[in-house]
């Protein structure tokens, strides 16, 4: 082992055996217990505390650690009460997550823990967001995110590094390269010779270390922390090797004998017993091991706690509550009038978003050309200028690395907004929102005020690239908000509510409707109620329930019908995620015929709940089958004579007189 390059008082040198140890040892226990049945799965760290353990040390306690599968080191480094963590792993009730996700995948925000999912990286663009934050408030803090070898061939790697690089991030990233990824070596995994040599291309540091030699990581991390301090962020490959199977089921047949040999004296643990006895730390062997029987009767009491702690026990209400939204902001009405004046919805999304700025400095909007180009839109025109660059920040084009940024910020305290250039490259992003910002109060996370606007929709022209209206994608998400808009009124009102809301909210704003009619509103924004329908327009012989630029549509044929003695309800759900089945069950009780308008193409899109909830709900106050009126089952078409047949309003009049004739 290479000595430290300053002497390390007899103190230290004990504690940071201790520290090295007390993962090991609780390892070990939790490999018997695996033997016996008593735990479902493992994924071992052992050979590899040397590069947790280490990097733990020469943090701050401040400073934010996004661990993996294999780090427990940081876990009890940190100092994480033993019992609740046994808990944790046993899936007991008094874990962090109460049973509600496995192993490592939970955070600690007290103690600067951000944890895991199990698509691998995914939380490095997390750890960006966490270093913006200190970066904007010059606080003396950095962000680490952990990541294997495997998975540096994720986007999210790549998208992380990028953030970091262009943004001079205050962080480190550190890389366990133990030799598999699963069964997969590394020889297969990627063609440079380091890892690290990645960190050229995406203008960081880069540093290559020995993984096993505690001193190296020590003196690595401490100086990797000094640079990203500095405005020089970090890529750390720590080399290292995994003793055991990827988890225990898999075991390690794929592995030749000889890596085993090769890395059997390079056991990090070893290693150091062998430096302390060398400069006399201790003097004999026994003293190490009186120190092992000590760590390994620290733990049990706590361990033996949670192995006859109370299994959770499934509650409905609870797991709902838990999963679902919390309460909206409360309306807000002081009787104070405002001046009015006439705007185009685009006009509407400005002011929201202009007055909620004004407000409050801990809002920042991320996007592509949403800073001095003011957005593709212009949503954002001028805001550069009067918020400053650090608050309207152009991102590159990176949809799932600025969702993952705007995680680390809203664990700090930010209201980030991210503006999806159009909606339909938030299929980028999908593993953020669905995996980790969705899932995350239900597992163990704080609210998320996060705001993804998302303009939608098609009739204008372009293509099946940029028409989409995906927002039935993200309607079975639980712990999500989905609105769309289809007046100035709502548009402005609702996005402001949104921006207060303490859950994730993805705003669908269609394009058609940004300039195409105005309307007079109030110059000031208020908090409304965003999960309430509204009434278009009354009615009592059939009832058109849409939302969007369906409005639109629904308007027109309700006035045409008019004129034939046909008075028909239009229903605007506003929110998409919750329902209000309140509005949609009194329309069919007052008209008992419905016809349901979307812009999306029939299958599974937003209207099909619609139904099967009419049909659970007010089967027996209808007079005729739902009728369903939506785009075909095509991609959107380019040319506008092509889309015209495409879009639902083509065939909507002969779905309504279907509805009628019944």
């Amino acid at each position: 082992m290479i000595a430290p390059t300053e002497k390390i008082s007899e103190i230290d040198a004990l504690r940071y055996y201790r520290a090295l140890l007390l993962p090991r040892s609780i390892e070990e226990r939790m490999l018997n217990l695996l033997r016996q049945n008593r735990i479902s799965k493992w994924f071992s760290g052992i050979g590899q505390e040397a590069i947790s353990v280490g990097a733990a040390l020469s943090l701050k306690d401040e400073d934010y650690i996004l661990p993996m599968h294999r780090n427990l080191g940081v876990f009890t480094t940190r100092n994480v009460p033993l019992y609740p963590l046994f808990s944790q792993l046993l899936g007991k009730k008094d874990s962090f997550t109460g049973g509600r996700d496995r192993s490592f995948h939970f955070g600690i925000p007290e103690y600067r823990i951000f944890g895991m999912i199990s698509h691998l990286a995914a939380t490095m663009p997390v750890a960006d967001g966490l270093a913006l934050a200190y970066k904007l408030r010059n606080e003396d803090r950095v962000a680490l995110s952990f990541c294997g070898d495997g998975g540096t061939s994720e986007g999210d790697f790549h998208e992380a590094l990028n953030l970091a690089g262009v943004w001079k991030l205050p962080v480190i990233f550190m890389i366990e390269n133990n030799g598999y990824g699963l069964s997969t070596p590394t020889s297969e995994q990627y063609a440079c010779e380091h890892i690290a040599d990645r960190a050229v291309g995406y203008g960081l540091e880069r540093m290559v270390i020995d993984g096993n030699n505690f001193f190296e990581v020590l003196e690595a991390v401490s100086e990797a922390r000094k640079l990203a301090r500095s405005g020089k962020p970090v890529l750390i490959e720590a080399k290292t090797f995994r003793m055991r199977g990827h988890e225990e089921a898999s075991g390690t047949f794929y592995v030749p004998d000889e890596e085993f040999e090769k890395w059997k004296p390079k056991d990090p643990l070893a290693r150091y017993e062998k430096w302390m006895l060398n400069n006399g730390i201790v003097k004999e062997q026994k003293e190490l091991d009186k120190i092992t029987k000590e760590i390994r009767h620290s733990f049990e009491k706590d361990l033996q706690k949670a192995l006859k702690a109370e299994d959770p026990l499934f509650d409905q209400d609870t797991e709902l509550t838990r999963a679902g939204l919390k309460p909206q902001p409360s309306p807000t009405s002081n009787g104070k009038k405002h001046s009015v004046s006439e705007k185009r919805m685009i006009d509407a999304i400005h002011l929201a978003q202009k007055q909620a700025f004004e407000e409050d400095e801990n809002y920042l909007l991320m996007g592509q050309d949403v800073a001095e180009y003011g957005g593709v839109f212009k949503a954002s025109e001028g805001f550069s200028d009067q918020f400053g660059k650090d608050r309207i920040r152009n991102t590159p084009i990176i949809e799932s690395g600025a969702i993952g940024a705007a995680i680390g910020l809203s664990m700090e305290g930010f209201k980030p907004i991210v503006e999806m250039q159009f909606a339909d490259f938030i299929s980028c992003g999908y593993n953020q929102i669905v995996n980790n910002l969705s899932k995350g109060r239900y597992r163990w996370m704080p609210d998320m005020n996060i705001t993804i606007r998302a303009p939608h929709g098609g009739g204008v022209g372009a293509g099946p690239f940029h028409s989409q209206c995906p927002e039935s994608w993200f309607m079975h998400l639980p712990g999500i908000r989905v609105l769309v808009p289809s007046t100035v009124n709502d548009a402005q009102n609702m996005l402001y509510t949104a921006l207060h809301d303490p859950n994730p909210v993805l705003f669908f704003e269609h394009k058609k409707l940004y300039r195409s009619f105005r309307e007079v509103s109030e110059d000031h924004c208020q908090i409304v109620d965003l999960e309430s329908a509204r009434l278009v327009r009354e009615g009592h012989d059939a009832t058109i329930i849409t939302y969007g630029y369906g409005v639109i549509w629904a308007e027109q044929l309700a006035l045409e019908y008019k004129k034939k003695g046909v008075s028909v309800e239009v229903i605007d759900l506003r929110s998409l995620a919750p329902i209000d089945w309140k509005s949609v069950v009194q329309s069919v009780q007052k008209t008992g015929r419905v016809m349901l308008l979307q812009e999306p193409s029939e299958i599974l899109g937003p209207m099909s709940e619609i139904s099967a909830g009419i049909t659970e709900r007010a089967f027996h106050l209808l007079d005729a089958p739902v009728v369903r009126c939506s785009s075909l089952h095509t991609p959107v078409p380019f040319s506008k004579e092509l889309e015209k047949g495409y879009m639902a309003d083509h065939r909507m009049h002969q779905k309504f007189d279907e509805l009628l004739a019944y």
